[in-house]
Order: structure tokens, then C-alpha cells, then sequence
């Protein structure tokens, strides 16, 4: 158990123990009042049988409050406090009642509630207890005026009625006041105590804890400072004092108006008296022309923070610099590559004469290898420029369907090849719009291919094209195998691939990042939704249309046409 939790339960069970002292002290007197009425009860019954109606009841009802009230063993709630103030208001009324009201002998006892409250401890109880006994008093007198008190005889029991009356509250009330004292003595050395536990514990912990005014002028100050800031210094100069003159110092006194202008402010500067270390400074603002600040030491915080910065730095240096050496090797690998693949084009022309059916074959698998590796070199190429961000659009007004015309041409070899049909549906009048041409093209080829690689034979590639005001919609289609919700999420960053192994090996995984990263250059958006087993659908809108062609998207069979890829 550490001391803080050993403190608290030092404090509780004194706490406790107070309360039930206090508890003691109540049962006491109630016990002396209850005795006295008793004892006075059989004497007077002794002494004046002829008395003996209205005496013993009128004693009886002024000592039952004090018996109803040695019931409870525990300390009584607000409520139950305020309840047996009011029987003892009744039984202090009834019994001046019955003794001739209260100008009777008993009439003291209209104070019985002021004395009990002095003993449940309060102001609140002893206001309670007036207001009590005067409405104990008022009634007393108007049963008295109104002939419904009963006369003692003139000779008997008056005489000590009236100095039991008297002792009893009188000395009650003196008890009582005397226990109220000591009470209030035992809570204020508790709090004392409590105070100093406090402020101790303020003064033994890490941190500079102040209370500020708005100007920075301390009003109170605990605990301990970090190293380089100076207690003195800060309760005579004020706290941006503790900084070092020039930027630190200014930045605690932005972070003070800040303070008070929005309620809260954090800053950092170097102390004064250690230029090497780092302090933090937090503020907040608890009342209108009152701060509160926490001055710790930072010193390891700041180095983590820049450590992590200077490790951002470089991995931004170092991504930047792979890219960089990405697009300069793509020039250097496609130069040569430009080289082999006309090579191998004039030897499948069989420009300088015919070639056995072997290398006939070769020089094909060259042709195809090499367009192959024309096109992964010209994604990465793409692709570093676009991390490097060099990469810029050749932006030019031109009809959007020849662009995907272009590209849906290029690949319908590959889509006979796979035994996929493919078809695009575009509007029948001109799409004017303001894009980079090769872009487009690139997006088309780079979905159909993606489509192409993930439909099996036999299934279908659709490839529409439609306009929305000044938004171009391109959507692909194809009612391919699907993809997984865990490669879907993965999908569109760089070198990213979905798929088993096999479909793996046909790409570089840049072909969904690239389509991404030219929507986003022309301020579009790509989204991808797929079911696994039903196909895939990829539609990018790209606001790039100069005209709208329609401002509702074209009916089924109505203002679009067929393309068909062999034509």
C-alpha cells in the first residue's frame, strides 16, 4: 500500500471514530434527560398523588422525544435529523400543554428543540430548533387562551415542574453547545490537517504547480521546479521570467493571452538558468482574472519529438530519393527496351527475308515480353513521378469517347485471347472534355486489363461512359471472380495486388493506384465494389466535362451507342 493510500486510511478511520464519539456524546445526554425526567416522574408521584394528573403526563411527553431518539445506533441522515427535531418540537408543546401552557411551569420546554439541535450539531439545526420551539410557544399559548390547557392545583408539584423544566434545558443546552464546540474543534483540526497533507504532497511532487494572474505575476506557487527554472526568480519576476529572453520568453506570454482569451494554452520554452533543457507549460484559466499553469520538465519528451520528426524527414528523403531512382532507371531500362522490341518487330515483318518457323516464334515471345516490360517500366515510371510529385497533366480539350476508343481497340487482342467479350457503351454526340488525354487512355487500359486478368472465359467486360453536368462517369464492369473484402480494402495503394499467387505474377500491382492517382490529379474520386464470385465494378467521375451532354444519365438503348472493339 503506498503512503497516499496509508494516509487516506489513517484519515477515514479517524473520521470514523469521531463520528461515533459524537454519536456517544448524543446518547449521553440523551440518556441524562430521559434519566432526570424519569427520576423527577417517581418522586413527584411520591410526593404529590393528588397532582398526579396533569404532572405525570405533561413529564411523560417531555421525555418521550429524548427516548424515540435513543433508538437509532448510527450516525442520522439530514432527513432523520430534521424528523426528531420535530418530536421533540411536539413532545415540548404537548407537555407545556398539559402544565398549564406556556406560562406553566413547564413552559421552558418550548426550548427542548433549540437544546436538542445544539446537540445534532449545526447552525442549520439550531435555526431549525428556534423556528421549532417558536412554534412549540405559539401553540401553547393559544390552547392556553383558547381554555384547553388544564390548571394545576395551587399548591403541589409547580415549584419543581419548573426547576426540572429549567435545569433540563438549561443545562441541555449548555451540554450541547459544549459538544457543537468540540465538534467544530475536531473538524477544524481535521482540516487543518488535511490542508497541510495536501500542501505537502502539492510541494513533494515533480512539477512547478503556480497560481497566476493574467500578466503572469505569481499569486501562489508549489512543488518542484525543473531543472533550470528558479522558484525565486518566478515568484518575485513572474513567470516568463523562467524563460530564456527572446522567442521562449514571447511564447510564454502568447500562450498567457491565449490562456485567458480561450481558457487553455500549452507551450514549451528553454529555462532561463539551463539553456540545454526544455520545460512545458500548461495553462488553464479557473476564474475570470485567474490562471493555473504546471511548469514540468520536457527535456526527454522534446527529444522524442524530434527525434520522430528528423525519422519522418529521412523516410520522406529516402522515399523521395527511391522515387527519383525509379524514374531515372525507367529512362535508362526503356531506352534499350524501345531498342529490342524494334529488333523484333523487323524480324516478325521478316523485313530482310524469311525466318525459320523456331526463330519466327522467338522473335514474337520477344515482341510480347518486351511490350510486356514496356508497360511495367512505364507504370513504375508513372508512378515515381506521381510520389515525386513531378508528375504533371498535359490537360487538352479533345472527345472523350476517341480516348476510350483508342484504348478499348488496343485491347481487344488480349480480350479474345481470354475469350472475354468486351464492350463499351458510350454517348452518341461528343463528350467535350478538358483532361490529359493519356491519362484517360491509361485509366481505360489499366481497368480493362485488371478486368481482363480477374474474368475467366466465357464472361463479359462492359466499359460505359456517360456524362452528369460537369462530371465524366467511366465505369467498368466485369463479371469476374470478385474480390475478397480484405484485398478490396487494400486495393489502389502502390504495389498492392489481389488475387491468388498466379494472377499475382501478371502485374506490379500499380495499375489500381496509378487509374487512382490520375482521378485524383483531375480532381476526381475511383470507387471499387465487388462481390466475391458475382464481378467487379470500378466507375471514376472525373469533373472534367466542358459541355454536359445530359443532366440525367442516358435510358438503356436510348442516347447511346454499342462500341464494338473490332470495328
Amino acid at each position: 500500500m503506498t503512503e497516499s493510500a496509508t494516509d487516506d486510511a489513517e484519515t477515514g478511520r479517524v473520521a470514523s471514530a469521531a463520528r461515533l464519539g459524537s454519536v456517544s456524546a448524543q446518547r449521553l445526554w440523551f440518556w441524562s434527560w430521559l434519566g432526570l425526567v424519569g427520576l423527577s416522574v417517581v418522586l413527584l408521584w411520591l410526593a404529590f398523588p393528588a397532582s398526579a394528573w396533569p404532572v405525570v403526563p405533561a413529564l411523560i411527553a417531555g421525555g418521550l422525544p429524548a427516548a424515540v431518539s435513543l433508538f437509532p445506533n448510527r450516525p442520522l441522515s439530514e432527513r432523520g435529523m430534521g424528523l426528531m427535531l420535530v418530536v421533540w418540537g411536539v413532545g415540548g408543546a404537548l407537555a407545556c400543554l398539559l402544565a398549564g401552557g406556556v406560562g406553566g411551569p413547564l413552559g421552558p420546554w418550548c426550548l427542548a428543540p433549540v437544546a436538542a439541535a445544539s446537540v445534532y450539531g449545526g447552525r442549520r439545526r439550531l435555526a431549525e430548533g428556534a423556528a421549532l420551539s417558536f412554534m412549540a410557544a405559539l401553540v401553547s399559548a393559544l390552547a392556553a387562551l383558547s381554555g384547553l390547557a388544564p390548571t394545576l392545583p395551587a399548591e403541589g408539584a409547580g415549584f419543581w415542574l419548573g426547576l426540572l423544566a429549567l435545569a433540563t434545558t438549561g443545562l441541555g443546552l449548555g451540554a450541547g453547545l459544549i459538544l457543537a464546540e468540540r465538534r467544530a474543534a475536531r473538524r477544524e483540526l481535521r482540516r487543518d490537517d488535511e490542508v497541510e497533507r495536501l500542501r505537502a504532497i502539492l510541494e513533494e511532487q515533480p512539477a512547478l504547480i503556480l497560481s497566476l494572474y493574467p500578466h503572469g505575476r505569481v499569486r501562489a506557487l508549489y512543488g518542484q521546479p525543473p531543472e533550470g527554472v528558479s522558484r525565486d526568480q518566478v515568484r518575485e519576476l513572474g513567470l516568463p521570467a523562467a524563460a530564456l529572453p527572446g522567442a521562449d520568453r514571447l511564447a510564454v506570454i502568447e500562450a498567457l493571452k491565449l490562456a485567458i482569451a480561450e481558457g487553455r494554452a500549452e507551450t514549451g520554452f528553454a529555462p532561463a538558468g539551463a539553456m540545454d533543457r526544455w520545460a512545458g507549460l500548461t495553462l488553464r484559466r479557473a476564474e475570470e482574472n485567474l490562471l493555473l499553469a504546471m511548469v514540468r520538465d520536457a527535456t526527454a519528451e522534446r527529444a522524442r519529438e524530434t527525434s520522430l520528426d528528423q525519422a519522418r524527414q529521412d523516410a520522406e528523403a529516402t522515399t523521395a530519393g527511391k522515387s527519383r531512382f525509379l524514374a531515372n532507371m525507367s529512362h535508362e531500362l526503356r531506352t534499350p527496351l524501345n531498342a529490342i522490341m524494334g529488333f523484333s518487330d523487323i524480324m516478325r515483318a521478316r523485313m530482310f527475308g524469311p525466318l525459320p518457323d523456331k526463330y519466327a516464334e522467338y522473335g514474337e515471345l520477344i515482341h510480347e515480353s518486351g511490350q510486356h516490360l514496356l508497360d511495367l517500366i512505364n507504370d513504375v515510371l508513372d508512378m515515381s513521378k506521381i510520389e515525386a510529385e513531378r508528375f504533371e497533366l498535359s490537360r487538352e480539350v479533345f472527345d472523350g469517347r476517341e480516348a476510350v476508343s483508342a484504348a478499348l481497340r488496343l485491347m481487344r487482342l488480349q480480350a479474345d485471347g481470354a475469350g472475354v467479350a468486351l464492350r463499351g457503351v458510350l454517348p452518341s454526340e461528343p463528350l467535350t472534355v478538358d483532361a490529359d488525354r493519356r491519362a484517360i487512355k491509361q485509366i481505360v487500359l489499366n481497368l480493362v486489363s485488371n478486368a481482363l486478368k480477374f474474368t475467366p472465359k466465357g464472361g463479359t467486360v462492359t466499359v460505359t461512359v456517360q456524362s452528369f453536368e460537369d462530371l465524366l462517369e467511366l465505369i467498368v464492369v466485369d463479371t469476374g471472380v470478385g474480390i475478397s473484402r480484405e484485398d478490396l480494402e487494400r486495393l489502389g495503394r502502390p504495389y498492392e495486388q489481389a488475387g491468388d499467387d498466379t494472377r499475382r505474377q501478371l502485374g506490379t500491382g500499380l495499375g489500381l493506384s496509378l487509374v487512382r492517382s490520375f482521378a485524383e490529379l483531375h480532381g476526381g474520386e475511383m470507387v471499387i465494389e465487388s462481390v466475391l464470385g458475382e464481378g467487379t465494378t470500378v466507375s471514376l467521375r472525373l469533373p472534367v466535362v466542358m459541355r454536359p451532354a445530359s443532366q440525367t444519365p442516358p435510358p438503356a438503348g436510348g442516347n447511346v451507342i454499342a462500341f464494338n472493339p473490332r470495328g
